[in-house]
């Protein structure tokens, strides 16, 4: 009976698998790979496609701490008796380009943030802009906003960002073109008030081991204009760099001289290390009241750069300042940079 009883029971649990067997078994399907990140190599490097879009995005920045030291080593901001003052910014910038039948369409966002300390910080839009066939418009710096590649000449706008629409025509080794500037944050003399537009045209190009630039500007509610012409070429173990600036009066586009002239060469000690004295002369220095003074000043100065790591490098640079009729000054800064 228990032989029988055995032998039922395993044919009953065989019945019970084979039938298991015969129905559609639920199996989970192995994951597919994903695609997170596809990489755009159609505007260089460091873009990736938006999922689900075929607009091409690139991130990038730096982190900078720097301490500037000299008799008011200051920001801006607050005010205090030591002679130095360490600060720390971070900035970082997206790229969007895709292409359309007029060629690619480029917008540009880029966020600055910078502290001096624990309470006194601040948050600003730095760039946005949108660019397309040549045309340009947003927020964006100024050809004014060049310069030579040391720390010793002074021969930018007072303030070179602007809301602007400009046209760019350039090819590998040329461009040329011209904007359009609101100048509301620039400078404006007594009967003026702080609603300025400007006219600036800029060209520059490369020949061989030779660049160029020229710019100038006219600011339609002073009714003075500034032009101001740089140059590089490789000569030696370096690059030589002169620039000239000339000013009708002061305006937006430029407030430090009637004229000056600048001075470079940026020696290129090793593969890391660059080191670039400059020296600047001013005639009729500064403003007085709507014009320029009657006094002149001369600037000297060193920068040093070293490459620490690649995206990684240190600055050291140190200027003299002796006005005619003023106290000359000494003052300087240290950095380290990061850039991703």
């Amino acid at each position: 009976m228990n032989i029988k009883s055995l032998l039922l029971g395993s044919a009953a649990a065989l019945a019970v698998v084979s039938g298991a067997q015969a129905a559609d078994a639920i199996v989970a399907a192995e994951p597919e790979p994903v695609e997170y990140v596809r990489v755009c190599d159609a505007y260089g490097t460091g873009y990736f496609y938006i999922p689900g879009t075929e607009t091409c995005l690139k991130i990038n920045g730096y982190i900078r701490f720097q301490v500037d030291v000299g008799d008011q080593p200051l920001n801006g901001s607050l005010s205090n008796d030591s002679d130095w003052d360490a600060r720390t910014r971070g900035q970082v910038q997206f790229t969007a380009k895709s292409d359309t039948e007029y060629g690619p369409l480029t917008g540009v966002i880029v966020m600055q943030f910078n502290a001096d300390n624990a309470s006194d910080q601040s948050a600003k839009l730095d760039s946005a802009y949108l660019d397309i066939a040549g045309f340009r418009a947003g927020l964006f710096y100024s050809w004014w906003d060049d310069g030579l590649s040391g720390e010793t000449d002074d021969i930018g706008s007072p303030v070179t960002l602007h809301n602007s629409l400009r046209y760019q025509y350039e090819t590998d080794a040329f461009y040329a073109g011209i904007s359009v500037d609101e100048l509301e944050d620039g400078f404006y003399k007594s009967d003026e008030d702080p609603n300025n537009v400007g006219v600036a045209v800029g060209l520059g190009g490369k020949a061989g081991a030779f660049s160029y630039q020229i710019t100038a500007g006219y600011d339609v509610d002073n009714e003075e204009g500034a032009v101001r012409a740089m140059g590089t070429v490789d000569i030696g173990p370096g690059t030589l760099g002169l620039a000239a600036v000339y000013a009708t009066g002061p305006s937006s586009y430029y407030t430090k001289a009637e004229w000056a002239i600048a001075a470079e060469y940026a020696i290129k000690a090793t593969d890391k290390l660059k080191i670039t004295p400059g020296v600047q002369y001013y005639s009729n220095y500064y403003v007085a009241g709507d014009d320029f003074s009657d006094d002149d000043a001369w600037k000297v100065g060193l920068t040093v750069d070293y490459q620490i790591v690649d995206n990684f490098y240190a600055k050291a640079s140190v200027q003299y300042l002796d006005p005619e009729n003023d106290d000359d000054s000494t003052a300087g800064y240290f950095r380290l940079q990061r850039s991703f």
